[in-house]
């Protein structure tokens, strides 16, 4: 019963969303086209209840216009297109719920698979929640016998189909990052934290391109793309610090204020020839020294 109303909020939701404004009875029309409905109009009280329980559960507005045709809108739509958490709950729903009013297209629609999110996730945001300390059995790449950590999660990131858990781990004496597909066991303890005020999750990252806060201090590094992958750099920035300094024929630079991390490394690697790091010299140099074992890889194995 839970899990059909927030179906159902959802959907109001998002036919209010994209129509921009719509009437009532613009608003059951479609409803009745909808599997949700079984055929059934919407009684009006119903629907403003609805609007009750959405404003509480995801802090948005549904207003109505009483001029012109008594038209329902998003209230606060410029902070719901800028809050990334709703905006995602809100396009995962809507799909589901698509998804739900045509069967046939179950197959005809790919997701990338994300290999953390479906065991640890629901309890670490559990422990999030009641800010409650977690015990890790951890296995990294580099070692081939797990570890054991005790955890404060403060936040979690998705990046590059992998969910990932930030907070302050009593082991290290640091904050700390751990991939949620690593984690081998994990328990909630009973033990409490005070989620510090200070911490702020997207500033933690806001120097960095993806799960990676190295101690390197961001700088400015300049990009020369080539051909058409500068359309794909424009329409899917690398880093929110992107600015297109340079437009020419054949090319375009792009400059960023970033850590010059590993994992920036590998972004711009995978791009190709299409990339090439203009400066710092200092990181070009590491970029090209990567390409230069890559070259080598294949001239020992022709």
């Amino acid at each position: 019963m839970t899990k059909d109303l927030f179906d159902k909020y959802i959907w109001l939701v998002d036919v209010i969303y994209r129509s921009g404004k719509i009437t009532f009875e613009e608003i059951n029309e479609r409803w009745l086209r909808s599997s949700l409905s079984d055929g059934q109009d919407i009684p009006l009280r119903t629907f403003h209840n609805w609007r009750a329980a959405i404003e509480q559960i995801f802090d948005i507005n549904i207003e109505c216009n009483r001029k012109g045709g008594y038209y329902y809108y998003i209230e606060n739509v410029d902070e719901l297109e800028t809050n990334g958490l709703r905006n995602w709950l809100l396009d995962t729903f809507s799909v589901n719920n698509l998804l739900g009013d045509r069967q046939n297209l179950n197959k005809r629609i790919l997701f990338e698979y994300m290999p953390s999110g479906k065991i640890y996730l629901r309890r670490m945001l559990e422990a999030m929640r009641d800010s409650m300390e977690v015990k890790l059995e951890y296995r990294c790449y580099w070692h081939e016998e797990p570890a054991h950590y005790t955890l404060r999660p403060y936040c979690v990131k998705v990046f590059k189909q992998r969910w990932y858990v930030v907070g302050y781990c009593v082991e290290r004496n640091s904050i700390c990052t751990f991939s949620l597909d690593r984690i081998m066991n994990m328990t909630i303890t009973d033990k409490e934290f005070v989620y510090p005020k200070d911490f702020n999750p997207e500033k933690f990252f806001e120097d960095s391109f993806g799960i990676i806060t190295s101690n390197d201090e961001p700088v400015k590094i300049r990009l020369k793309v080539y051909g058409m992958h500068t359309s794909y750099i424009r329409a899917l920035p690398l880093h929110h610090s992107q600015k297109e300094v340079e437009t020419a024929a054949g090319y375009s630079v792009f400059e960023y204020f970033v850590r010059p991390t590993c994992d920036l490394i590998q972004e711009i690697l995978s791009r190709g020839a299409e990339v090439e790091v203009l400066s710092p010299e200092s990181f070009r140099n590491k970029v090209a020294e990567e390409t230069r074992k890559m070259a080598k890889r294949y001239e020992e194995n022709s």
